[in-house]
């Protein structure tokens, strides 16, 4: 959230007052809407939402406690910060304030630098609240993802392994190596679901710094990882000859190729025909994308695709789950975006943006 950009409700009965505060608060880069009285702030309330409220106590008709209360009161309003304007010094109506929900006080007549400086304070907070409350969120979907999908192939190798000890002695051999054959592909499952979290973990933490990358050489080092994939679904690949530097952290940008590469090889076409390629545009990005020859997404499909760690219930679709999540994440932290081209019966392309290392 970028403080300086954010929009201010300032609400005074005192066309003076408003005048002053909203030259002051324009001039220092907010936006300003004002309003005249509560029942204005109100109705201005259903169209536009601000981030932060400076509330006049002293007004006719709704006064700043009322108007605070109902403020609060309602789910799309409650969590703005609101900082009332006062000349009253009583501490009574001060702890009335906070005790509905004000997160501050400045008395009148108000000191333009102490304004800005508690104004900022709280947009701050707001921003970091809300940083973490969605941090909070992607980590307890994130759990229930992984968990859900952790439990099935656990699930079965558990239960495969006690009917192996059971009839150990009495199954053909055939039928052995079949089991053990089973519960391999299991144990890589669980083994890259792992590897996805501890992904995620370095996302968060680790501070990267964007170098030029040889694209030509993570793609091929993809390629050559998946050669048993392509040969499973008797998969092509067409690479471009050339690629454009983009810069970007070589390492996760491994990643996306191979989760791209691989959702194109399981999900595209029978057999998949993959193409490869990367198309400079004008805003100093390479747009380097996949297409495939599968079914294509719907457009209703296509917007379940890159939820980061929504609950599986509502923004999974089959073969394109948690891994695009986290592509969407490394994408963004390299200062790209990611997203989909897709019509039914005419494939897909996938793609993400990275910086142009030539300007």
């Amino acid at each position: 959230m970028n403080i300086k950009n954010s929009t201010l409700l300032v609400v005074d009965d005192v066309p003076a007052n408003l005048m002053m505060l909203c030259t002051f608060l324009n001039n220092t880069g907010f936006q300003v809407n004002i309003a005249e009285s509560g029942e204005d702030a109100l109705e201005q309330i259903n169209y536009t939402i601000p981030d932060l409220i400076l509330l006049d106590i002293m007004m006719p008709g709704i006064d700043g406690f009322e108007t605070c209360k109902r403020l609060k009161d309602n789910k799309k309003t409650q969590d703005i910060p609101i900082i009332f304007m006062t000349a009253l010094s009583d501490t009574v109506d001060k702890i009335k304030g906070f005790e509905i929900g004000a997160v501050d006080y400045v008395t009148k007549p108000v000191q333009q630098e102490e304004l800005l400086a508690r104004i900022t304070t709280h947009l701050t907070l707001r921003a970091q609240q809300k940083i973490l409350k969605q941090q909070n969120n992607e980590l307890e979907a994130f759990a229930h993802t992984v968990a859900h999908d952790l439990k099935n192939p656990l699930g079965a190798v558990i239960s495969l392994n006690n009917a192996l000890l059971e009839s150990l002695d009495e199954w053909p051999k055939k039928k052995i190596y079949e089991t053990v054959e089973i519960m391999d592909m299991a144990g890589n499952k669980m083994f890259n679901i792992i590897n996805s979290l501890l992904l995620l973990s370095s996302t968060r933490s680790k501070s990267v710094v964007m170098k030029p990358i040889d694209m030509a050489q993570i793609v091929n080092d993809v390629e050559k990882n998946m050669v048993s994939l392509i040969k499973e679904h008797q998969g092509q690949i067409i690479m471009p000859t050339s690629w454009p530097t983009a810069k970007g952290y070589a390492d996760w940008i491994w990643e996306v190729w191979a989760n791209y590469i691989s959702n194109g090889l399981k999900y595209g076409g029978q057999p998949p025909q993959l193409e490869l390629g990367a198309t400079p545009e004008n805003n100093g990005y390479i747009k380097f994308w996949i297409r495939d020859n599968g079914i294509g997404l719907s457009a209703e499909e296509q917007k379940k695709l890159f939820v980061p760690f929504t609950r599986i219930s509502q923004a999974r679709i089959d073969g394109h789950g948690l891994g695009l999540s986290i592509v969407r994440r490394i994408v963004e932290k390299c200062g790209g975006k990611v997203g989909v081209e897709s019509q039914k019966q005419k494939g897909s392309i996938f793609y993400f943006t990275l910086p142009d290392d030539s300007i």
